[in-house]
C-alpha cells in the first residue's frame, strides 16, 4: 500500500551526518566553476599544430543537442557522434572540451572567432556556409522533407498557399522555406526559438501548435517508427550532405578529420539486411546487436544508454574494434527471425539457452549468466510450499519465453497448471505490473528481473523459487562459426571477471533505490531547522543566478544525495546534485565532488532543462516537468506529454495528468510508440512527489521562522 507523500514528511537529516558535514563545511565559499582561461576561455585560430601545443580540442555544439536524443532502436547509440569525436581527440592526443552555445546561429561565429575548433551539430552543407567554413567528408546524406499532420492530404507544393512553416532562422530549413516562399503565394514562415529542438517542433505540428515544419529525412524516418500522427508530405530537397565544420585555415586538422572519418566509414551508406561472419563485421566496422528495450537489457536514463546487455555488448564491440549498433524488434519473438533475415549479427537479450531451438538455424553461445526462475504473486499471498498447490491458479507468460517451456515440462511431470499466453510485445516487467494490479493471477520471472522490480515497487512478492537455475547465452546464426568462437572466447574471459562482476553488482544487486522507501519526517520545530542543509549559502547563490527557489533546490539535493558531496549513483551520477559526468563535461565542470561544482552544475543543468519547455506552461507545472526531466530525461517527459494529449488529459499539467501518462510508459503498448522508449515511470513520478512534499515542508519551516 503506497503512502501519500503529501501527508507524511521526512526527518530533516540524520543528526550525526549533519554535524559531520557541518564540521567539514558549514558554509562553503562560492567560487567559479567554469573552466579556467588556460583550459577553455581563450581565442585560438590556428591549425592542428597549435591545437597540439595547447593540448585541447574544443568542440562546439548547441544546447539543444545535449542529452536530448531518442532511444536508438535501429541504429547507432545515443551520443554516437560525440563518441566519434572523443575517439578522434584521443587518437591525436588531445583532451576534449565542449563549448556549448545557446543558439545554433552562434555555431559558426564561435568557430571563426577562435572560440572553438570543430562544429559537430548535424550541419547541412550549403553554398552559403561553404563561404564561411570548411566541411569534412560527409557524415550522412539526407533529404529535407515537409512534415505535416498524418491526416493532411498534401501531395504538391501548390497546396501550401496560405499555410505556415515553422523553422529555426539559423537552419538550412529557413533558406529552403524562403526559396519556397518566393514560389508559393501567401506562404508564411514562423521563426521558432533556437533552443527548441526540431523534435519539439515536430511535436508541435502533431498537436497543432505549429502548422508545418521542415526536417531531415533521417529524423523523420526515425520518428515515424514510433508515432503515426505526423508524416512527410514530400521532399523539398534531396541528397543534402551533413558534415562537421572547421575554420578555413585549419587544413591539417581537416585532413586529419577526413582520414579518421573515412577510416570509420561513417560516410558509407549501410544496407539494412546482410549476413556476414566475424571478418565481415570487422571489415564493415559495425556490430549490429538485436536486443530488447527494458530495465535489464537496454534503456535510456538521463540521456545515457544503460542496461546489462547493452554494456556487455558495447564492451564486446570495443574488443572487436568496431562500432556498436542497436536493433530493437517490436516484439520479442522477432529476435530470431530478424537475426536469420540479416537485420542483426547477434542477439543479446537475456535469452535462456534452449538447444532444441537450434534447429531453426541458430547457435547459442556459452552461458554468461545463471539465474533461478521464480513465481511472482501479490503482496499478502502465502508462499507456495509445493507446485501441487497451484493447480487452481493461472500463470501468465509469453508463449515464446523460456518460462512457457518451464511450465510445459511441469505439465509433463503430471503437475496440473493453468497457463495463459501473454502478448509477445509485453515485457516481463509489464506482466509483473499486471499481476500487481490483479489483472493477471501469477507469472514467472528470472530472479534478477524480479529483484530489479523490487527496488522500486512493494506490491509483489516471490511465492516460489525453482531449484534448477537456467543459463543465458547470446545467439548467432548457425553458419557464423568464427563469430561464435569469438563470442565464446570473450564471454569465457569476462565471466566472473572484474568488469562482469561490476555490471552484475550495478544492475542486479545494488539496492540503490531502496533508501527511497524510507519515510522520514521534517520537523519545523527541530533545532536543525535553522539551516536546511550544510550548503544553504552556496545553493542560495546559484539559485539566485538561475532564478530558482533555493528551498526547492535543497529539497531536490536531499533527494539526490542526502547532502553527501561524495555520493555516486548506480549509473555513475556524482555529487550533491547527482549530475552525469558527460553532462557535466558539456556544461564545463570537472570535479562534481566539490560542493560548489556539484551544486552549480545541477542548477545550470536545471536551467537548460527549463528552456526545453514552453514559457506559457503554468510556473508550478513547468517546475514539476523540469524535476521529472532531471530525473528521467527531457525526452521521456516529452513522450509523456504527447501521450497525455492522446489520452485526453492535459499536457500542461503534471499532477493527475502527465504523471499518469508517465506511468503508462512502463508498459510496452505505449513505450514502443514513444520516441524514447521504455521508462520506469514510477521513479520520476515518485521523485517529483517526494521533492514537492519536502519543498512544501521547507516552505512552512522558513515562512514560520520569518513570521
Amino acid at each position: 500500500m503506497m503512502i501519500n507523500a503529501r501527508n507524511y514528511w521526512f526527518v530533516f537529516i540524520i543528526l550525526s551526518f549533519f554535524l559531520s558535514a557541518c564540521e567539514k563545511s558549514t558554509s562553503p565559499a562560492v567560487s567559479s566553476t567554469e573552466p579556467s582561461p588556460e583550459q577553455l576561455n581563450y581565442i585560438e585560430k590556428g591549425d592542428l599544430p597549435e591545437l597540439l601545443d595547447r593540448g585541447f580540442l574544443r568542440v562546439i555544439m548547441p544546447q539543444s543537442g545535449m542529452a536530448d536524443d531518442g532511444l536508438p532502436r535501429y541504429g547507432y547509440p545515443l551520443h554516437f557522434e560525440q563518441e566519434i569525436i572523443e575517439d578522434f581527440a584521443e587518437s591525436i592526443g588531445l583532451q576534449l572540451s565542449w563549448v556549448i552555445v545557446e543558439k545554433r546561429s552562434d555555431l559558426m561565429p564561435y568557430l571563426y572567432d577562435g572560440k572553438g575548433d570543430i562544429i559537430a551539430a548535424n550541419l547541412t552543407i550549403t553554398e552559403k556556409r561553404k563561404k564561411q567554413i570548411n566541411f569534412t567528408v560527409p557524415v550522412e546524406t539526407v533529404d529535407e522533407q515537409l512534415v505535416v499532420r498524418s491526416n493532411e492530404k498534401i501531395t504538391r507544393k501548390a497546396q501550401l498557399s496560405g499555410r505556415t512553416i515553422a523553422v529555426h532562422r539559423s537552419s538550412a530549413f529557413y533558406d529552403t522555406a524562403k526559396q519556397l516562399q518566393k514560389k508559393i503565394k501567401n506562404l508564411k514562415i514562423v521563426i521558432v526559438p533556437e533552443q527548441i529542438p526540431t523534435e519539439r517542433i515536430i511535436d508541435g505540428v502533431a498537436s497543432k501548435e505549429y502548422d508545418m515544419t521542415i526536417a531531415d529525412s533521417n529524423l523523420v524516418k526515425a520518428t515515424l517508427r514510433f508515432r503515426s500522427d505526423i508524416k512527410a508530405a514530400f521532399s523539398l530537397s534531396e541528397n543534402n550532405v551533413v558534415a562537421w565544420g572547421v575554420r578555413p585555415r585549419s587544413q591539417l586538422l581537416l585532413k586529419q578529420l577526413n582520414e579518421f572519418l573515412s577510416q570509420e566509414k561513417l560516410a558509407n551508406s549501410r544496407e539494412l539486411e546482410y549476413k556476414v561472419d566475424l571478418k565481415g563485421i570487422q571489415q564493415r566496422k559495425v556490430l549490429r546487436v538485436l536486443t530488447r528495450n527494458n530495465a535489464s537489457t537496454y534503456f535510456l536514463w538521463r540521456g545515457e544508454l544503460l542496461g546489462f546487455e547493452y554494456e556487455l555488448a558495447k564492451d564486446f564491440a570495443k574488443h572487436l574494434g568496431v562500432r556498436l549498433e542497436l536493433v530493437v524488434p517490436p516484439q520479442r519473438d522477432l529476435l530470431v527471425p530478424w537475426l536469420l533475415q540479416g537485420k542483426g549479427d547477434l542477439i543479446a537479450a537475456s535469452l535462456t539457452i534452449d538447444k532444441s531451438k537450434e534447429k531453426q538455424g541458430i547457435r547459442y553461445s556459452r552461458f554468461y549468466n545463471k539465474v533461478n526462475e521464480v513465481i511472482v504473486g501479490r503482496v499478502g499471498e502465502k508462499a507456495i510450499e509445493s507446485l501441487q498447490d497451484i493447480g487452481h491458479r493461472t500463470i501468465v507468460v509469453r508463449r515464446s519465453s523460456a518460462y512457457w517451456q518451464t511450465l510445459q515440462r511441469l505439465k509433463e511431470q503430471g503437475i496440473s497448471l493453468q497457463v495463459e499466453a501473454a502478448p509477445e510485445e509485453m515485457e516481463t516487467e509489464e506482466i509483473i505490473s499486471k499481476v500487481a494490479e490483479g489483472e493477471y493471477d501469477l507469472t514467472i520471472a528470472d530472479r534478477h528481473i524480479f529483484e530489479i522490480e523490487l527496488t522500486w515497487r512493494d506490491d509483489v512478492k516471490q511465492l516460489y523459487e525453482f531449484d534448477e537455475p537456467v543459463k543465458h547465452g547470446w545467439v548467432v546464426r548457425k553458419e557464423d562459426e568464427n563469430l561464435l568462437n569469438e563470442v565464446n572466447a570473450y564471454l569465457k574471459k569476462k565471466y566472473r571477471g572484474k568488469f562482469y562482476n561490476l555490471l552484475v553488482e550495478k544492475y542486479f544487486k545494488d539496492k540503490h533505490r531502496m533508501v527511497r522507501l524510507q519515510k522520514e519526517r521534517v520537523d519545523g520545530n527541530s533545532e536543525a531547522a535553522d539551516q536546511l542543509s550544510p550548503y544553504d549559502d552556496v545553493v542560495k547563490h546559484f539559485a539566485k543566478q538561475y532564478q530558482f527557489d533555493w528551498r526547492l533546490i535543497v529539497a531536490q539535493m536531499y533527494q539526490e544525495s542526502r547532502f553527501d558531496p561524495r555520493a555516486k549513483s548506480w549509473v555513475g551520477a556524482r555529487g550533491l546534485m547527482q549530475v552525469m559526468p558527460r553532462t557535466a563535461r558539456q556544461l564545463g565542470f570537472k570535479d562534481l565532488h566539490r560542493p560548489e561544482q556539484g551544486i552549480h552544475s545541477g542548477l545550470k543543468y536545471m536551467d537548460w532543462i527549463r528552456d526545453r519547455f514552453e514559457d506559457d506552461i503554468p510556473v508550478k507545472d513547468r517546475m514539476w516537468f523540469v524535476l521529472a526531466a532531471y530525473n528521467a530525461g527531457v525526452g521521456h517527459v516529452r513522450d509523456a506529454r504527447i501521450l497525455a494529449r492522446r489520452m485526453g488529459w492535459q499536457s500542461n499539467r503534471w499532477f493527475g495528468h502527465v504523471e499518469k501518462a508517465m506511468l503508462l510508459l512502463s508498459r510496452r503498448k505505449y513505450a514502443r510508440k514513444s520516441r524514447h522508449g521504455y521508462v520506469r515511470g514510477r521513479e520520476p513520478v515518485n521523485y517529483v512527489k517526494e521533492i514537492s512534499a519536502r519543498y512544501e515542508a521547507y516552505l512552512r519551516i522558513t515562512n514560520s521562522k520569518n513570521n
